[in-house]
Order: structure tokens, then sequence, then C-alpha cells
């Protein structure tokens, strides 16, 4: 084995889009053996950026598991309409987490400033355009924030080494 005196670099985050996605009420299923179950629907929204704009169709939801431990599991899928009528399919997990008096608040539906709690997602976007075919084969990540009526999810393209 080699050893030269290049560490790792790591990866650059480039902006592309911020996503605001309405949500309606959540549909409590209860708790069973992994914790608090939950649906939220997905009622709508719009998306603009210097990569992307369009609007969040209707329809799609968000699946919620809010552990024990106080960490809420997250896995959304819905559809993206850009404005030029190309469809976006989403599927976006991750995690939202912060003090117990924090996460209580949120829960109910208040507003907390994004700076108070971790709310991080991996979204894996996918189309049939050609256009966009980029978006097939990109890591994204997205910084989120709760909102009572919806989510914000800033949408940031990892790409090469800086």
């Amino acid at each position: 084995m080699t050893s030269d005196n290049h560490g790792p670099s790591a990866p650059t985050l480039e902006f592309v889009t911020c996503i605001h996605v309405d949500v309606a009420a959540p549909l409590e299923l209860g708790k069973d053996r992994l914790g608090r179950r939950r649906f939220i629907p997905i009622t709508g929204g719009h998306f603009s950026g210097p990569g992307l704009n369009g609007r969040v169709l209707a329809g799609g939801g968000d699946w919620q598991t809010l552990r024990p431990d106080g960490v809420a599991e997250l896995e959304a899928r819905y559809f993206l309409q850009t404005d030029a009528g190309e469809l976006i399919e989403v599927t976006n997990t991750g995690y939202r987490h912060a003090p117990k008096d924090v996460m209580a608040r949120l829960v109910n539906g208040e507003v907390v400033p994004a700076e108070a709690y971790y709310f991080q997602t991996t979204p894996r976007l996918h189309t049939a355009s050609d256009d966009l075919g980029w978006l097939n084969r990109t890591i994204f990540i997205g910084a989120a924030q709760r909102l009572p009526d919806d989510v914000i999810i800033n949408l940031f393209a990892v790409t090469g080494a800086s």
C-alpha cells in the first residue's frame, strides 16, 4: 500500500431550488412497536430556484414514525411538475430531532425557528425527461424547516470535490 499526503476531498453543495410543500392535518395511526405512526397528506405547493421551477402536485404524502428516542423518521413521496410541464418523482427520506420540548412544539404545529432543531433529508429525484436527466444521476441533500401548513426544503446537489 502506498502512502500519500492527499487526504479525502469533501464534496461541495450547489443550491438547486427551494421547495414549499403544502400539507394537510396529520392522520394518526397510533403507537406501535416502532413508535407513533402518522401520515401527512401533501396538498400542493411550489418550487423555485436557479435549477428548477414549478409546482408540487397534490396527492403525495409523508409517512412518519416518531420514535421513542425523540427522532422523527420521515419518508415523503410526491411529484413535482416543472414550468415546462416535465414531471419529477421525489422520494425524500430524512430525520428531524430536537430537545423534547422543541419536538413537542413541532408535532403540535407551532412555528419553531429552523436553527432550533435538526431536519435534514436525502431526496432522490427521478424523471423521464431528457432535459432533466441529470436528476437521475445526482445525489441531493435537503435542508428543511417545518411550518404549521407547509414544509420548506432547500435542495442542494452534491457536486465534485472542491
